[in-house]
């Protein structure tokens, strides 16, 4: 899919096509597109294929007729994803006459950025503002998944069942992403802030910082969200490992009193002389030593609080 915005009093307006100082933004590109574009700028192949790779890492690099900056944002996937939050790579390509964005995914920051108050002229303040955008949701996924996992902490009180612990093991997972994504994403902005593109304008300063400033908060807060995803992670696996050891005590505690009367049966069961086998009363006799042994064994391994 492709859109061209130009923006008119800080809102935009989807136009048919390029003029100066417009916003070229590409989603899921065809060939078809990327051909297009091609003859709206000359774009090397290396840059569609570094984005075309889902693992790819933030960076920049000054070409001739422009200047082309990777950044990881923050994807909310569908339920039926194997994790709920994940990172994607996200071209910014800032020309003379436009700023182009491209993504070969579905990309949440680019329809947020729609709803803001933009102004497609100044390239750089838009590519700041994108980055900032990007940092912020960062931070409101975290959110979420700050409260995915108590919830899930909730669940597993309840019943601690596979399920539970594979959705905080898919929690983790998002974490991880965000976590390596951000570091990334943060040597990247240390970059620009060495570009003096970049710092030229007061106002755009005070945007770079507010990046720097909002990035450093989403790195914490992953950091803590980790560490108490992993030290509730151990915990849960504390109390099964002990809920385990509990069911067998019990299992094995229940055995060996169900072997005192079977021992008595077993003995009875001998084609020997024994005790009592001439009595009309022999079946209430055997009956009544394995009950009474039975409740011995009982009372022992209560005391010794083996129940």
């Amino acid at each position: 899919m492709m859109e061209i915005f130009r923006s008119y009093e800080g809102k935009l307006k989807q136009v048919e096509k390029p003029v100066k100082g417009s916003w070229i933004n590409l989603v899921c590109p065809t060939d078809e597109e990327l051909t297009w574009l091609n003859k709206i700028i000359e774009i090397p192949e290396e840059i569609f294929t570094s984005l075309r790779d889902i693992e790819e890492i933030p960076d920049t690099e000054k070409y001739r007729k422009f200047l082309f900056i990777i950044v990881r944002t923050p994807q909310k996937n569908p339920d039926s994803s194997e994790f709920e939050y994940s990172t994607i790579p996200l071209g910014i390509i800032i020309s003379k006459n436009h700023l182009i964005t491209i993504c070969f995914y579905e990309n949440d920051i680019i329809e947020n950025l729609k709803s803001k108050k933009i102004y497609t002229s100044k390239k750089i303040q838009t590519t700041l503002k994108l980055l900032l955008l990007s940092a912020k949701t960062y931070l409101n996924y975290l959110k979420m998944i700050n409260k995915r996992i108590y919830s899930s902490q909730k669940n597993l009180q309840k019943s601690m069942k596979n399920e539970g612990l594979i959705r905080l093991l898919n929690i983790q997972k998002s974490l991880v992403y965000f976590s390596t994504s951000l570091k990334s994403n943060q040597i990247l902005i240390e970059k620009l802030t060495k570009n003096k593109v970049f710092t030229k304008f007061h106002q755009d300063r005070e945007l770079l910082e507010d990046v720097i400033e909002e990035t450093e908060q989403a790195i914490q807060m992953t950091k803590i969200y980790s560490n108490i995803l992993n030290e509730m992670t151990e915990a849960f696996g504390s109390l099964i490992s002990n809920n385990l050891n509990l069911v067998m005590k019990l299992l094995t505690s229940i055995t060996i009193i169900l072997m005192l009367p079977t021992l008595v049966a077993s003995i009875y069961g001998m084609n020997l002389q024994l005790p009592f086998q001439h009595s009309p009363h022999a079946f209430g006799i055997v009956m009544g030593m394995s009950i009474i042994l039975s409740i011995i064994g009982v009372v022992v391994f209560w005391r010794k609080e083996l129940f």
